[in-house]
C-alpha cells in the first residue's frame, strides 16, 4: 500500500511539475485591454507594437504595463492613412480628401517616446498637401493651406519647417504672394523638398522655389513638376529627377546653387531611376523600365538601364551601355569600376570608362540571393548556382559552379575552423575547400514539408539550420546531432520567425534601403559597398551608426538596440500545434530540447514576435493584446 501511494504521490508531482511548466508558460507578462476592435498590428524596428484599433493607434511597449501612446484624435484609420517612415521612430498618420475638395489633417507620432509631435489641426492647417520627414536634419517640412485672419492667407499655400524633437516651428514662407492681383498660378508641391544646410528646395509647378532657413527668397527657376532632388556633398551641385506624364521616361537636370542650368539640356534616361550614385568619375543611374504587363510587341522591355553620365555636361560617357537583359538586383561601386548582378541571372562589372572588366559577362541561375567579399574573391549564391570569381577578371575560383535544384532559399555559412564553405541545397549540406575549391557532401538534410533551409550558423557543437517547421544540428563531421519537426498548424498561420543573426543582417539591409531611398532623397548620395559574406557585426554596427547619426532620444534608443546582441540569439521559434492548441515553442539551438511552450489557444492565432527584444506580442481577443517575455 505504502508503494503504491508513493507512486501516486510520484504521478501528482509529475502531473503538478508539468500543469506548473505549462501555466508558467502561458502566463503573460502584461495584459492589454485597448477598448477598441483590433484592425491590424505592426512590429517597428523598435520593438514597440503599433496597434490599429476602431479608435485610433495604441502603442505597445512590452516592458511596460500600460500602451505608451493612444492617438484618437483622427479616429479609425484605413491602413494606407498610417505611414511607418522606415528605419525612423516616426509614423505620419494622413486622413482627408482630395486636396482643395475637403479638409486633410496630417500628424506625426514617436512611437518610441509615444509623443504626437506634429498635428495639423494644432497649427490650424485646413489642408495639408505634403508632409515629409529630412533626414538627418530631423526636421518636418509641410505644404498646405493654412488658416489665418488675414483676408487673403488662408487661400495662398504655404512651406513650413519644423523641428521634430521639438515640435517647434524653425520658419515658413508663402509661395505665391497673398494678395496678389491677376491669374492665379498653380504653385502645388510636385514632389520631395530638399533641405540643404543654408536652404530649403522646394519643387513647384511654377518652378523650383529656394527659400533660406529665414523663410527668404534666395531664387526661383523654371524647371517644373520635379519629383526628388539631391545634392553632392559641397551642396553646390544639385541633381533633379522629373518623371514624365506616362511614367516611362524620366529627366535630370542639374542646376547650381544659385538655381541655374548647369546643363544645356536635361538628360532623359528611360524608365524610373532607381538607384543614382554621384561619383568622381560620373554619374552612375539605373533606371528600371517596365511593360506594364503589355504583351505587344512594341512594349516596354521589362530591364533596367545603366547609363555612366559626365557630371559636366550630361552626356553618356559609355558608347555602349551594358546588357542587363532583366532588372538589377544588386549593385555595388568598387574602386575600379561597377558590379551588379541581375534579378534574372547575370554579373557583370564594368569600369568607370566603360569597358567590360569581366572577361565575359558571368551566367549565374536567378534571384541572386547573396553577393559579397570573401578573402577568395567574389561570392555569389542563387537559386540554382554557387560560386566564388576573381573580381578583378571574373574568372570562376571553383572550377564550375555548384549547381543544385531551384530552391526558394539556400542557407549558407563559412566553417572558419575547417577553412571551409558550407551550402545547404538539395537536400543535402556541400562543403566546399576555400583553397581548392573542391567539393563534398556533408550531410543529408530531409527537412519535412518539403522545406529548405532558410538560416544556418556555426555553433560551438555543429553545424545549426532552420526553416520554418524545422531545426537541426549537424555534428562537424556531418553525423546528425538531432532534427526536430514541428508540424505546421496550416499554412495560412505562419509567422515570419527568424534566427536572431539572421534577424540583425535582415533589419541592418532594411536600413541600407530605406537609406537609399531617402526620407529627404538626399541619403541618394551614400555609397553602395559590397558587404562582407557572413559578417552580420559589421551590418548591425551599421544601422546602429546610422542611428546614432540623428540627434534625437528616440534615434539614441534605436543605436543602443542595435548594439546589443539579439535576445533570441541561442534560440528558435516555432508556431506549431501543442497538446492545448495552436502555440509557439520555444527550441534551445544546441540541443533541440523545449524550454517553452506558449499556448495561443487559436486556430489561426495573429502575433508577431520581436527577435532583438525577445517578446511575443499575441491579439488574444478583438481587444486585447498579450505580450510574453521569451528571454526568461
Amino acid at each position: 500500500m505504502r508503494k503504491f501511494s508513493q507512486l501516486i504521490l510520484l504521478v501528482t508531482l509529475l502531473f503538478l511539475n508539468s500543469l506548473g511548466f505549462a501555466q508558467k508558460a502561458e502566463n503573460p507578462e502584461n495584459k492589454y485591454d485597448l477598448g477598441s476592435s483590433i484592425n491590424e498590428m505592426t512590429l517597428t524596428i523598435g520593438g514597440i507594437l503599433v496597434v490599429a484599433t476602431n479608435d485610433g493607434l495604441m502603442g505597445i511597449d512590452p516592458k511596460q504595463n500600460a500602451p505608451t501612446f493612444t492617438f484618437n484624435n483622427f479616429g479609425k484609420l484605413k491602413p494606407e492613412e498610417t505611414d511607418f517612415i522606415p528605419n525612423t521612430p516616426y509614423i505620419v498618420v494622413s486622413q482627408g480628401g482630395v486636396s482643395g475638395l475637403s479638409k486633410t489633417k496630417r500628424a506625426v507620432i514617436d512611437y518610441v517616446q509615444g509623443k504626437v509631435l506634429f498635428n495639423s489641426e494644432n497649427d490650424n492647417w485646413n489642408q495639408v498637401y505634403t508632409c515629409n520627414v529630412a533626414l538627418p536634419q530631423n526636421k518636418l517640412i509641410i505644404s498646405g493651406l493654412q488658416k489665418s485672419d488675414q483676408k487673403f492667407e488662408s487661400t495662398v499655400p504655404k512651406v513650413a519647417v519644423y523641428d521634430i524633437e521639438s515640435g517647434k516651428l524653425d520658419y515658413s514662407f508663402f509661395l505665391d504672394k497673398p494678395g496678389r492681383v491677376g491669374i492665379a498660378k498653380d504653385f502645388s508641391v510636385t514632389g520631395t523638398p530638399l533641405l540643404l544646410k543654408n536652404a530649403v528646395l522646394i519643387p513647384t509647378a511654377q518652378g523650383i522655389l529656394s527659400m533660406s532657413h529665414t523663410g527668404e527668397q534666395l531664387w526661383q527657376n523654371k524647371i517644373k513638376d520635379i519629383n526628388w532632388m539631391v545634392a553632392d556633398k559641397t551642396e553646390q551641385e544639385i541633381y533633379a529627377f522629373e518623371g514624365t506624364v506616362n511614367g516611362k521616361n524620366t529627366r535630370i537636370h542639374k542646376i547650381g546653387a544659385n538655381g541655374a542650368e548647369l546643363w544645356q539640356d536635361d538628360r532623359k534616361v528611360q524608365g524610373n531611376v532607381s538607384n543614382f550614385q554621384i561619383l568622381p568619375q560620373g554619374l552612375a543611374v539605373v533606371s528600371d523600365k517596365s511593360s506594364g504587363g503589355s504583351n505587344s510587341v512594341f512594349a516596354t522591355k521589362d530591364e533596367s538601364e545603366i547609363a555612366f553620365l559626365s557630371a559636366a555636361t550630361g552626356e553618356d560617357l559609355w558608347e555602349k551601355a551594358p546588357k542587363t537583359k532583366g532588372y538589377v538586383q544588386h549593385f555595388y561601386v568598387m574602386d575600379d569600376g561597377i558590379l551588379f548582378g541581375i534579378q534574372q541571372g547575370g554579373i557583370n562589372k564594368i569600369s568607370f570608362d566603360g569597358k567590360e572588366l569581366f572577361k565575359k559577362p558571368l551566367k549565374t541561375g536567378p534571384n541572386i540571393m547573396v553577393m559579397a567579399h570573401t578573402p577568395q574573391g567574389l561570392i555569389y549564391i542563387t537559386s540554382e548556382d554557387a560560386n566564388i570569381v576573381n573580381l578583378e577578371t571574373g574568372d570562376e575560383v571553383w572550377g564550375k559552379p555548384l549547381k543544385y535544384k531551384s530552391a526558394t532559399s539556400v542557407a549558407s555559412t563559412f566553417d572558419q575552423a575547417n577553412n571551409r564553405y558550407l551550402i545547404a541545397a538539395d537536400g543535402k549540406i556541400m562543403a566546399v575547400d576555400a583553397n581548392s575549391g573542391e567539393v563534398s557532401d556533408l550531410a543529408k538534410l530531409d527537412f519535412e514539408e518539403k522545406e529548405d533551409p532558410n538560416h544556418m550558423e556555426i555553433r560551438n557543437n555543429g553545424i545549426f539550420l532552420s526553416s520554418s517547421q524545422n531545426m537541426a544540428m549537424v555534428e562537424f563531421n556531418g553525423k546528425e546531432n538531432y532534427h526536430e519537426y514541428f508540424k505546421s498548424p496550416g499554412r495560412s498561420t505562419f509567422g515570419k520567425i527568424v534566427g536572431g543573426a539572421l534577424a540583425v543582417a535582415s533589419t541592418a539591409m532594411a536600413v541600407g534601403m530605406s537609406a537609399k531611398a531617402g526620407a529627404n532623397r538626399s541619403a541618394f548620395g551614400s555609397v553602395n559597398d559590397l558587404d562582407s559574406y557572413n559578417d552580420y557585426g559589421k551590418e548591425a554596427k551599421r544601422a546602429a551608426d546610422m542611428f546614432a547619426g540623428i540627434a534625437s532620444a528616440s534615434f539614441d534608443y534605436l543605436s543602443t538596440r542595435f548594439k546589443s546582441t539579439a535576445a533570441t540569439d541561442n534560440a528558435q521559434f516555432i508556431l506549431t500545434n501543442l497538446d492545448g492548441g495552436t502555440g509557439l515553442v520555444k527550441i534551445n539551438k544546441d540541443t533541440g530540447k523545449v524550454d517553452k511552450e506558449i499556448v495561443l489557444n487559436d486556430k489561426k492565432p495573429e502575433y508577431e514576435v520581436d527577435e532583438f527584444g525577445g517578446y511575443l506580442f499575441y491579439k488574444a481577443n478583438n481587444s486585447t493584446v498579450y505580450s510574453y517575455n521569451l528571454k526568461n
